[in-house]
C-alpha cells in the first residue's frame, strides 16, 4: 500500500515525532545531541521552519514548530535525518536505519494547544521518570523558554511571546503553566492526533485544515480532543 502523503499548511504549527528503529536509542553521549541540534538548526534556518519547542529524548525527538512554506517542515526534517543518520552509523560502526518509519505529524490549533503542545514536549524527561523537573534535563528547549537560556534554534510564538511584555516575567508566567500541569484530556488529545496525523483542535479546526488542503488529514479515530486554552 503506498504511504499516505502529509499536507502542511504555512503558519499551521506541526507537532512532529521521530523514534528510534524498534524504539532503540538514537543518541549515546553528548556530541550525538549536540551534532543533532546543530543540524536541526541549520535546516530550520534554510527551510523557514520555526521550530518553538523540543526534547531530545534517548530513543526519540519531539518537536513543534511552524513552518513558512507547505513544504518547510518536511524538508527540515529530511535535512536532519541525511546529515545525522550517517554521523551515527559511521561513529558506532553501524549500518542501515536509525529511525522507526515515517515520522509522527500533527497540525495544531495555536489557540487552543500550542502552550499546552509547548508543555507536552518539554514535560517528556519528567514523565519518563528521567528527571524530576523539566529543567533538569539539557537536551530540551525549556532552558529557553522557561529560564531564559539563549538558544539559536528557539523562535518564539506570538501566543508564548504575550505570555508577558517583558522576558523575565514572559518566563515566569510559562514556569507557571507548567505548576498548573496538563490535565488527562489534553494529554491524550495530544497523543492521539500525533499518533495518527490528525489535526490537534476541535473539529472547526479539522475542517478549516481540510477545507483548505482540499483533503482529509490523518486517520479516523474515536472521540474528539478536549479544547484546552492556556491564558
Amino acid at each position: 500500500m503506498p504511504r499516505k502523503p502529509r499536507f502542511y499548511l504555512p503558519g499551521v504549527p506541526v507537532h512532529l515525532v521521530q523514534r528510534g528503529h524498534s524504539r532503540k536509542a538514537v543518541f549515546f553521549e553528548d556530541e550525538d545531541y549536540r551534532a543533532y541540534l546543530m543540524w536541526l538548526g541549520l535546516a530550520a534556518s534554510r527551510y523557514d521552519c520555526a521550530v518553538h519547542a523540543y526534547v531530545l529524548m534517548t530513543n526519540h525527538v519531539h518537536l513543534l514548530a511552524t513552518p513558512a512554506k507547505a513544504e518547510s517542515a518536511a524538508r527540515m526534517m529530511q535535512y536532519t535525518g541525511r546529515h545525522y543518520v550517517p554521523f551515527i552509523n559511521h561513529k558506532y560502526g553501524r549500518s542501515g536505519s536509525l529511525w522507526e518509519g515515517r515520522y509522527k505529524a500533527s497540525m495544531v490549533d495555536s489557540e487552543a494547544y500550542l502552550l499546552a503542545c509547548m508543555r507536552y514536549v518539554e514535560m517528556n524527561p519528567v514523565r519518563a521518570a528521567m528527571v524530576a523537573e523539566p529543567a533538569a534535563y539539557p537536551w530540551s528547549s525549556y532552558h529557553c523558554n522557561g529560564l531564559g537560556r539563549p538558544d539559536p534554534l528557539v523562535s518564539p510564538h506570538a501566543l508564548y511571546t504575550n505570555l508577558a511584555g517583558q522576558p523575565e516575567a514572559r518566563q515566569a508566567a510559562y514556569r507557571e503553566l507548567f505548576a498548573a500541569g496538563l490535565d488527562n484530556s489534553t494529554r491524550q488529545a495530544i497523543q492521539a492526533a500525533c499518533r495518527t496525523g490528525t489535526p490537534l483542535g476541535n473539529d472547526a479546526f479539522r475542517q478549516q485544515i481540510e477545507s483548505a488542503l482540499r483533503t482529509r488529514v490523518g486517520q479516523a479515530r474515536r472521540g474528539r480532543p478536549a479544547r484546552q486554552r492556556d491564558s
